[in-house]
């Protein structure tokens, strides 16, 4: 994406305006950089973003609308004059749109949610039922808020119960395309006969892209730099699943996260402990 912004330097039109529909973050050593920010600094322009609750094929297939399928999706915008212009391009009788003053929100819970979406797919494909699938998805829900709030302050706690937030959530973790192949490599490593994610995902998304294992490798990259693993117990479970380091059947143990044995205090050339360096503490991770 970085490197489309910056051939589409000086080719658009000043009073141009963007949305984006893309999901994940450029990870800097300054700090992360969302799509929308990345659009708005290269080309010198408004950049809203419009983010789900909904599958992509529910909206598109005609059988769909025939039989009366309701989709939604949300607006977010720094410019209501913007906003409103995309709104009537968007909204039609069965995909209705709502605006939300909130970007980086909006776009936060359309990232984050695939990571989510992959620790059910996990829940699906280990046959566990609906119980822990509801406990993976609060937590996830949780997580998400956290973690946007820690990087971006300014996001509003209403924005995860817009369609963006919750809803969009729920949708994923029960048909989206992360999910599903989240319980395809679950049930190939209960085989005995693993498969890759690539593998996978050429195999059952008919050339869309998996965003999950992407987005996870991200935000984990930001965990570790923070110090922050352990106050993202499915997050930091999740990672560990898709890079290998441990199997499916550890997402039900994410809480388990930060109490593993440690390693002795850190020790000088001398063999005096050295104080741990202060951590930067996110906020609570509370439902409340």
């Amino acid at each position: 994406m970085r490197g489309i912004c910056k051939q589409l330097i000086g080719k658009i039109k000043r009073d141009a305006i963007a949305v984006s529909l893309t999901k994940g973050m450029r990870v800097r050593t300054d700090g992360p950089q969302l799509i929308s920010q990345m659009v708005s600094k290269y080309l010198n322009i408004d950049c809203s973003v419009l983010m789900g609750a909904n599958i992509a094929k529910d909206i598109g297939a005609e059988q769909a609308r025939r039989r009366g399928v309701l989709s939604e999706a949300v607006i977010g915008f720094a410019s209501l004059e913007n906003a409103l212009v995309l709104k009537k391009l968007f909204q039609t009788k069965y995909f209705r749109i709502s605006l939300l003053p909130d970007v980086a929100g909006a776009e936060m819970c359309g990232t984050l949610k695939n990571i989510v979406a992959l620790a059910a797919g996990f829940v699906d494909g280990l046959g566990l039922g609906p119980n822990s699938k509801a406990t993976i998805m609060r937590q996830g829900l949780i997580e998400m808020r956290a973690f946007s709030k820690a990087l971006y302050p300014t996001i509003r706690d209403e924005t995860f119960f817009e369609p963006c937030g919750m809803a969009d959530l729920i949708a994923t973790c029960y048909g989206g395309r992360n999910r599903l192949v989240a319980e395809a490599f679950t049930k190939a490593a209960m085989a005995g006969a693993p498969k890759s994610f690539d593998a996978l995902e050429a195999e059952l998304l008919n050339g869309q892209k998996l965003q999950g294992v992407l987005t996870s490798n991200e935000v984990q990259e930001i965990l570790k730099a923070r110090d922050w693993e352990a106050d993202y117990p499915l997050f930091t479970t999740v990672n560990r699943i898709v890079s290998g380091a441990v199997p499916p059947s550890a997402v039900t143990d994410f809480m388990t996260v930060g109490s593993e044995p440690q390693e002795g205090p850190a020790v000088d050339a001398n063999g005096i402990p050295v104080a741990p360096a202060k951590k930067r503490t996110p906020p609570l991770l509370s439902s409340t």
